[in-house]
């Protein structure tokens, strides 16, 4: 087992970071949650344990807090909110850039624990903290510009003007699958708004939100800005509910399942509390047959493989044309034979890693098994890659799908690939939308009138067209229907963490 305070073999420093000896790579980590600027336990001094999913074993024992610790964790952020809230948006600019830049120089470091506690391949794992800190700059700019905006007065004798003022605190509950990215994503807008945070990261992947808030101390951000609660799933629901019913909390913004995004939008109504949801999506993958064909494997393969198909925009439902629908699944499966693999040392292809946990494993095969026993013809995988860890999946492509399949109707959450027929543009349209989700959808087509029509014809927050890799800091994200409230990156990410004050200037 690895212990954060031994870590092979481990120094202590004058400032308290733990460093790792090489060749691990382990940059500064601390087996405390984080709160007022202090490495804390757990006031019951209870810890639970954090495992690779790649080799199954234990890399830390992490601070199981409870509602009581959480609920000091929100009065400290409300108390730092009183001179963070008030610092000129030029000066938050500025620590959320001296933020980005201590992430930037320690990258690799990060990336090393975001891989141990995910699972995912090295290269990944750095990709994700080279695009999580993306939105820390992006917000570190956008911090100067929370303007308002001054009215045109009906009358002579009144001057009228709307100011943006931030919520108060923001609480953070991220998931695991983008340990570092969803957790940048919200409190970099959320700080350049001037709300304090109180994150509570997933209980499969803390690490990453702790050596954050290393980062974050290195930067400079003041004692209770930022705060870290880490628990374990039977402490998951309390503190959900506390984070959503204390009056000091001003908005959440959560990332995860919708069946929980609903719980806690439940909570939050009590109190009639802001909150912003990023929720379970279905993805359609639709491939006319103007397509380039090419490219529209590529585009696949990259939407759907990224983190083993356990993203929340990965496509789940492939429609492919009739015309070009055997190319189509044997392009990709002959792609997927050649291209992709499970071994770290292969150089000049994709490397896929596990699942994340067990349940999850189970639900993936269970999807799959479902589907064979109900006709789906298996092109290639189809079951547990046993043989290369216990969490790991073969990479899958099903044809023969039909309605009655829970792979048609579910979000699979792994790498899988059902491919379904299509005859024209209205039935593809009618199965793409025939859901009550609504994230993301992604389309490929070289007739700009089709182009243009099922762009906006398909029931989705965000759409890929010709392009299987959609997220970035400059754009909004978000869905519609069942897939949540608000959107976060771009300048509308900011939205979520402020109010809009009406001013009316009288007797002028």
């Amino acid at each position: 087992m690895l212990n954060f305070r031994k870590l092979l073999t481990l120094k202590m420093l004058p400032n308290h970071q733990l460093v790792a000896a090489a060749p691990m790579n382990y940059s500064t980590v601390q087996n405390s949650a984080y709160i007022n600027g202090k490495w804390i336990n757990a006031s019951k001094g209870q810890f639970f344990k954090v495992f690779n999913p790649a080799n199954g074993q234990c890399i830390a024992d992490v601070p199981n807090l409870g509602v009581e610790d959480v609920s000091e964790a929100i009065d400290v952020a409300e108390k730092a909110f009183q001179s963070w809230s008030n610092k000129p948006g030029k000066e938050r600019s500025q620590f959320l850039r001296k933020w980005f830049n201590v992430i930037t120089e320690n990258s690799e470091s990060i990336a090393k624990i975001l891989s141990d506690e995910s699972g995912k391949p090295f290269s990944e794992a750095l990709g994700e903290v080279q695009y999580g800190n993306s939105f820390v700059e992006w917000f570190s700019e956008e911090a100067r510009r929370v303007n308002g905006e001054i009215l045109s007065s009906p009358v002579s004798t009144r001057e009228l003007m709307h100011i943006k003022q931030p919520v108060g605190v923001a609480a953070l509950i991220t998931p695991w699958n983008f340990p570092l990215a969803m957790i940048t994503r919200k409190a970099g807008a959320a700080l350049a708004a001037g709300c304090t945070c109180v994150i509570k990261p997933a209980e499969d992947t803390p690490l990453t939100a702790l050596i954050l808030m290393e980062c974050a101390e290195k930067a400079g951000i003041p004692a209770g800005v930022l705060n870290v609660v880490p628990c374990d799933r039977n402490n998951a629901a309390s503190v959900g509910q506390l984070l959503c019913e204390n009056p000091k909390v001003g908005v959440i913004t959560f990332t995860g399942s919708t069946a929980v995004g609903k719980l806690l939008y439940k909570q939050c109504s009590g109190s009639v509390k802001r909150i912003a949801l990023e929720l379970g999506g279905n993805a359609p993958f639709i491939v006319f047959k103007s397509a380039d064909l090419t490219k529209a494997v590529l585009g696949a393969v990259g939407a759907k493989f990224r983190n083993c198909g356990q993203t929340c925009v990965s496509p789940n439902r492939f429609l492919i044309e009739n015309d070009i629908f055997d190319e189509f699944v044997n392009s990709i499966t002959s792609y997927i034979k050649e291209n992709i693999t499970f071994d770290s040392k292969s150089t000049g292809k994709m490397q896929i890693g596990p699942l994340i946990n067990k349940a999850q494993l189970e639900k993936v095969d269970n999807i799959v098994q479902d589907a064979i026993k109900k006709g789906a013809k298996v092109h290639i995988g189809g079951k547990k890659a046993s043989d290369v860890g216990e969490l790991f999946y073969e990479p899958t492509v099903l044809t023969n799908v039909t309605p009655d399949m829970i792979c048609y109707n579910e979000e699979i959450f792994g790498p899988v690939i059902s491919c379904i027929k299509f005859s024209d543009e209205n039935e593809a349209l009618k199965v793409a939308n025939g859901t009550n989700s609504g994230l993301a959808g992604y389309f490929y087509s070289k007739d700009v009138s089709q182009i243009f029509r099922v762009s906006k014809k398909i029931q989705v927050g965000m759409v890929g067209i010709n392009e299987g890799i959609i997220s970035t800091a400059e754009a909004a994200f978000g869905g519609i229907k069942e897939s949540g409230l608000g959107r976060e990156g771009s300048h509308h990410g900011i939205e979520e963490f402020v109010n809009i004050k009406y001013l009316c200037f009288g007797d002028l």
